[in-house]
């Protein structure tokens, strides 16, 4: 039956991927081996494989893993049948996906996976996040994701870990995006969508598990330049609860130097927040967030005090344009009147770019507190980061100059 189901469809493959595809590892006598199987999607009668790779022109090809196991030490890989961007409904296409889209999914899920008790939205943009919220609805975590930077999130990649309704899918279809990817569709969704033919909408009902995929440990391939490969053990945060992290201190020099106060519950809600969120963004970085919504993000710079300063400087930006945009319709960009663009520059530089009372989260320890006082600057009152830095009392000693406090997760969370 299911090859007579094959034959109902004409495949147009413009690639030179096999149809499937093992890896093994062999330890003596010991064999372990992957089996990988091509993806393909159904466009009509049409059958076809992912569009392209990182950019038009490269060959590209989805595999998902259907059979086997591996293990090595206390990881392994994913047992196969839990499929999430690698085998995807594809409800409306438009064009089918290209690897960029995917991959931007899959990083959303890496996000998504540690935030289930309330409605939660990534939106991802060359694999980082442009914005992510939380909120008890579904179409207001949307806004507030989308509102942290209107610009960024342009033609991104939206994942909702709730089915999307219909007040969310009108929101949406306001404004220009690439994919959309959610665990189930509400009555009358689909139709709103259809406003937008080229709107690629994906189905992955294993988003309701995603919880389980929350501390796995699994092997990671990396490609090189050479033809060689690295194997390694995939990042899990450990501290993904206020019992994780430690109150930072340190010694130095024979005293001990120990941040003044204890986070207060709503602090604690933003760098737990915060932290998990940071797992899933390119290192070197640096992050705000307030109320569980990022407020700034700054990604892969070479030195921490700078990427710092980006995360604060595109929190100015970004609140500056959505403030034009909600009171003038335009971006801040596009605002000509010298005298409403100078009332939006005092509002926002009255608010410090919306970073009072907001957290700092850093991917590694700062080696001196000149990162960290960016944020203090402008008003930020917690902090999380790895600690472990021979300067560490510096940083504590520029949080209790600020009545700030910070906790040390022990933890480095570099993602390259």
């Amino acid at each position: 039956m299911a090859e007579d189901l094959k034959k109902m469809y004409r495949t147009i493959v413009d690639e030179n991927f096999p149809p499937q595809m093992e890896i093994s590892f062999v330890d003596g006598g010991k064999r372990q081996t992957l089996l990988y199987e091509k993806v393909l999607w159904t466009v009509g009668d049409v059958q076809k494989g992912l569009r392209y790779g990182e950019n038009p022109g490269q060959e590209a090809a989805l595999y998902k893993l259907v059979n086997g196991n591996l293990v090595l030490g206390e990881a392994e890989m994913i047992q196969p049948g839990r499929f999430l961007a690698s085998d995807i409904e594809l409800l409306q296409s438009g064009k089918h996906p290209g690897k960029t889209n995917l991959t931007d999914a899959d990083n959303s899920l890496n996000i998504l996976r540690y935030f289930t008790d309330k409605p939660t939205v990534v939106i991802v943009k060359h694999n980082n996040p442009c914005g992510v919220a939380r909120s008890d609805t579904l179409v207001d975590a949307y806004l507030k994701a989308d509102l942290a930077d209107r610009v960024a999130a342009f033609g991104g990649c939206i994942a909702l870990n709730r089915a999307v309704d219909p007040a969310t899918a009108e929101a949406i279809t306001g404004r220009y995006a690439e994919v959309v990817v959610a665990p189930e569709f509400e009555s009358g969704v689909m139709e709103i969508f259809a406003k937008k033919p080229n709107l690629r909408v994906i189905r992955i009902g294993n988003i309701d598990q995603l919880q389980s995929f929350a501390g796995q440990r699994v092997v990671e391939f990396k490609s090189l330049i050479d033809g060689g490969i690295i194997a390694q053990w995939s990042f899990v945060p450990q501290s993904r609860s206020r019992e994780g992290l430690k109150l930072a201190e340190c010694e130095y020099k024979g005293k001990l130097y120990r941040v003044d106060r204890e986070p207060t519950q709503k602090e604690y809600a933003d760098l737990i927040f915060g932290w998990l969120v940071e797992s899933g963004i390119t290192s070197n970085s640096v992050i705000y967030v307030k109320d569980e919504v990022t407020v700034g993000i700054g990604t892969g710079e070479q030195d921490r005090v700078g990427v710092a300063q980006i995360a604060r400087d595109k929190a100015y930006r970004k609140l500056a344009d959505r403030y034009c945009f909600e009171a003038h319709g335009i971006p801040y960009n596009d605002l000509k009147d010298k005298d409403r663009l100078a009332e939006i520059d005092f509002r926002v530089n009255r608010e410090k770019g919306g970073l009072i009372g907001s957290a700092m989260v850093s991917d590694a320890f700062f080696p001196f507190r000149d990162g960290i006082d960016v944020g203090l600057r402008e008003g930020v009152t917690a902090v999380i980061q790895p600690g472990g830095s021979a300067n560490d009392y510096q940083s504590i000693e520029a949080c209790n100059e600020s009545d700030a406090t910070m906790v040390f997760t022990g933890q480095r969370s570099f993602k390259h």
